[in-house]
């Protein structure tokens, strides 16, 4: 069954107003946003006037704005309501976004021109639940990323009268549509109130508790690894032994590949979903854009020609994307294994955020650096209209304040260096003013390490196998070179003196700015803390340092 009459709308994330004005420009058709108080993300960096300004340049451009209402409401929050509501009546939003039936109800009465939609907190996995929402009033349900593609065709067939949303690409919840137990439990932050730790992410570690009460952790060596295998066993399943590997590096056993619906989106836009969602607004304005980009060129190939449509070109793009590996996830039913990366839990490309282009001048461009450049760097300009990309290999580079040239550019000063067109000599200088607007995305390779290479292709090889056509036997072999490399960086670090330091965070929420190598104790970071806070000097290899 093809539907070409419902064409597909790409919805991009926007978590901040610059993210929107880049989904935007790559190519969104429509973005949704919140503010912090009412919407499910505590970090949401948008204010009212963010908002105002938002949606301004969204319509501008032709693009749909729909607002975020969708926590799950507490009696402190119902007080809120009537302020914000008024509030979204005159910032005029293409949609509203709730979860809560409660809030539904009240937008409803007091806010009757506003059109409905129903967040996927609200877990509409199912025909007869899309209906139900229909039938008090909603213009659109959001699916669970629960829902396979069988499930979605037939909700499809029987729900014509109500726009349809499912999920195509960006980080997936470990539990259901974020009900998470985890993050609640150990840091005390409401999934569902949209202050999600990303417990699912952490590294865990098995301890052994002894007759006598004392708990040791279960350190794995190569004299005693073959001695152990660890499983789970469930109340209900008794017998049936679920192996967890795990080796001294610890285990990611709830870690999410992330959600890739391109090698499939044919099939969605050939039954008519409405609109295609990608998830991430709290990704970077580089995600923004290249996502957009890639979806964009996707979606509007597929309906110039079905016949001759492919994802490879596309696959090619998302690979310049930090990820944590890709996977079809529910699209066929069931997670499989491949689904989740139990090796790693950081995003890995060989492409990153070189900068973002803020000025075009008569004769030059005027370029943010992200991340550090050297002589010999080769950068690609993604331009947000052209599919034409342009390559530079730069030698020097021009501080676009000072003018000095340096050799080399470090992010974290964040300068902005000058990019004369006279770099670029195969090009035309109107080329250039018409097709690279201010914030155009800069991108450029990355040296990986050998266990990030070995990421890679495991990730790669995974995803071959949920689409049919990787080899099993490749991937234990890809994942046992992984390991491999993993230990050799574990033996490497192993060797350097570990260090205090007073920049950077080790993010393991210890409220100072401690720098640790992996073999300190968690008790000696707050000892060293304690010591820093007043003034002591400390002992270390011999050697004395002032805790500063």
């Amino acid at each position: 069954m093809s539907n070409q009459s419902r064409r597909s709308e790409l919805l991009m994330p926007a978590g901040s107003l610059e993210k929107l004005k880049v989904a935007v420009l790559y190519g969104a058709d429509a973005v949704y946003m919140g503010t912090p108080d009412l919407s499910l993300r505590v970090k949401s960096q948008m204010s009212l006037d963010d908002v105002v300004e938002g949606i301004d340049f969204a319509h501008s451009h032709g693009v749909r704005v729909y607002l975020t209402l969708n926590l799950f409401s507490h009696n402190k929050d119902i007080d809120k309501l009537p302020e914000y509501v008024d509030t979204v009546r005159k910032v005029r939003p293409d949609g509203l976004i709730v979860a809560d039936p409660g809030v539904f109800m009240f937008v409803r009465e007091h806010a009757p021109e506003l059109d409905l939609h129903v967040s996927t907190q609200a877990n509409v996995c199912s025909w007869q639940s899309a209906k139900f929402w229909q039938s008090i009033g909603a213009k659109l349900v959001v699916l669970g990323r629960e829902v396979s593609y069988e499930e979605l065709t037939e909700i499809r067939e029987k729900c014509q009268d109500i726009k349809i949303e499912a999920f195509v690409h960006g980080s997936m919840c470990m539990t259901y549509s974020g009900r998470c137990l985890l993050s609640n439990f150990m840091a005390e932050r409401g999934a569902n109130q949209g202050a999600c730790a990303n417990s699912c992410r952490w590294k865990y570690k098995v301890h052994m508790k002894l007759k006598d009460g004392t708990v040791k952790e279960l350190k794995l060596t190569e004299e005693n690894l073959e001695m152990f295998d660890f499983f789970l066993e469930e109340d209900m399943r008794p017998g049936e032994l679920m192996e967890i590997q795990e080796d001294e590096r610890g285990s990611y056993i709830l870690n999410s590949r992330d959600l890739c619906i391109m090698p499939k989106l044919e099939d969605y836009l050939k039954i008519g979903v409405d609109s295609l969602k990608v998830e991430g607004r709290g990704k970077s304005p580089y995600y923004a854009g290249l996502v957009a980009r890639a979806y964009r060129m996707a979606i509007d190939d597929w309906y110039e020609d079905p016949e001759n449509w492919s994802a490879e070109e596309y696959m090619k793009e998302l690979a310049t994307i930090p990820n944590r590996g890709y996977t079809l996830a529910f699209h066929d039913g069931r997670l499989t294994n491949y689904a989740h990366g139990y090796d790693s839990n950081t995003n890995v490309s060989d492409w990153e955020y070189a900068g973002q282009i803020v000025e075009v001048e008569d004769d030059a461009f005027i370029m943010s650096v992200k991340n550090r450049m050297l002589p010999g760097d080769v950068i690609e300009i993604v331009p947000p209209r052209s599919r034409q990309t342009i390559f530079i290999r730069m030698y020097e580079f021009i501080d676009a304040k000072t003018g000095k040239v340096g050799e080399a550019v470090h992010a974290n000063t964040q300068p902005f260096i000058r990019l004369p067109f006279s770099l670029f000599e195969q090009e035309d200088p109107e080329f250039l003013r018409r097709e690279i607007l201010p914030m155009t995305i800069v991108r450029k390779e990355k040296a990986l390490s050998e266990d990030e290479w070995q990421r890679l292709k495991l990730d790669q090889e995974g995803h071959k196998i949920e689409m049919g056509k990787g080899n099993e036997d490749r991937y234990d072999a890809k994942r046992e070179a992984l390991q491999t490399a993993l230990d050799d960086r574990q033996k490497e670090r192993s060797f350097r003196t570990p260090r205090v330091g007073t920049k950077g965070c080790c993010g393991r929420g210890c409220n100072g700015c401690l720098i640790f190598w992996h073999d300190e104790s968690y008790a000696k970071a707050r000892e060293i803390l304690a010591k820093r806070k007043q003034g002591e000097m400390l002992e270390k290899d011999g050697k004395t340092i002032a805790a500063e």
